[in-house]
């Protein structure tokens, strides 16, 4: 089993919203790099769901990957923000999963309370300049993190 971090606004599609959907495709990734990282997810990875783009940023829970290797639908919505005009259905440029909801955490970790605990070398988010959606998390820190949401 691998960790992951996913970042998604929550006034565009927050944990709330996957509480109440249980399951739900994370689509419209369009980033190489992130979408590389989702192709090498497997069913049964956790993921911690971040909040991003909001006052303050952090982590509010936790999903499950339930569904590996799907094609993004919205590639081939023509009309849609997320329609890739090179990308076919035989061939698809991009590739997600679908996550399941796992719960959310008593307490919200904040990105600065995560700036404080962990140094870019051992948690990519903190990086300066990161700005993938998408990202691997080392079992040893995964554990540190859900450590955080207990205490």
């Amino acid at each position: 089993m691998n960790y992951w971090l996913m970042k998604s606004e929550p006034d565009v599609y927050g944990i709330e919203n996957l509480a109440r959907d249980r399951t739900e495709i994370w689509d419209g990734v369009r980033n190489y790099q992130a979408r590389n990282f989702l192709k090498s997810m497997a069913v049964g990875d956790i993921a911690f769901f971040y909040h991003s783009n909001t006052k303050p940023p952090g982590i509010a829970g936790l999903m499950t990957i339930y569904e590996a290797n799907v094609v993004d639908p919205t590639q081939f919505e023509v009309g849609h923000k997320y329609y890739d005009p090179k990308s076919t259905p035989e061939d698809p440029r991009w590739h997600t999963v679908t996550v399941a909801y796992d719960r959310m955490f008593d307490h919200y970790i904040s990105l600065d309370q995560l700036k404080e605990t962990f140094g870019p070398e051992e948690l990519l988010l903190v990086k300066r300049g990161n700005r993938l959606s998408v990202m691997p998390v080392e079992a040893a820190i995964a554990q540190r993190i859900l450590q955080m949401a207990e205490s």
